[in-house]
């Protein structure tokens, strides 16, 4: 499961929790997304900082663990490679990439989709406001439709966006990310104005 979490927050967590019970999977990596070439032109958190937070979200959950897979080489990383790199190390493993409906939606504009598709399964949880056109991206992407496992599960509506924005006004963050999450984002300072 590859994203930028900044933050992470229980939108992520639900997807990784229903993808790793409905798909019978061994083990969800959280890859961080250290240089996100689609998000050159905002400000990110510190990588340090966002790695700190995922683990803090993630601490406890049986199979799940931090790949610093994006964060140990040097960027651009596009997730082409990542999953490239990944199905390398692991040749014997059935890869899925986790994501919402709203980035499958817009997967034929990330950088060598086809490439991406060469080496993993989709594992997708519907977005609400998101719907997911399979029919447009079969056409997008021929053979895209036998890789997409949609994943059941409550359909949160959060989003990182939205919560930096009520951390940086100074409104509660809490119910949206996980305590040690919030804990962090407070003692850290993150997204202050």
């Amino acid at each position: 499961m590859g994203g930028t979490f900044d933050p992470p927050h229980y939108g992520h967590l639900r997807l990784a929790e229903a993808a790793q019970e409905q798909l019978a999977l061994d083990k969800v990596l959280w890859i961080v997304a250290a240089d996100p070439p689609h998000k050159q032109d905002r400000a990110i958190t510190p990588v340090a900082d966002r790695l700190d937070l995922v683990e803090a979200a993630i601490a406890g959950l049986p199979g799940h663990a931090v790949s610093r897979v994006d964060i140990d080489r040097p960027g651009p990383h596009w997730a082409a490679d990542t999953v490239a790199l990944l199905a390398a190390q692991h040749p014997a493993d059935t890869l899925f990439f986790l994501m919402g409906g709203d980035s499958l939606r817009d997967l034929p504009t990330w950088g060598r989709p086809r490439e991406f598709l060469r080496h993993t399964q989709l594992g997708v949880m519907r977005r609400p406001g998101a719907p997911v056109d399979l029919s447009a991206l079969e056409v997008a992407l021929p053979g895209i439709t036998r890789l997409v496992h949609f994943i059941d599960g409550p359909r949160l509506d959060i989003s990182a966006q939205a919560i930096r924005m009520r951390a940086a006004r100074g409104l509660p963050i809490g119910g949206l990310v996980p305590p040690a999450v919030e804990a962090l984002i407070r003692e850290r300072g993150l997204y202050r104005a």
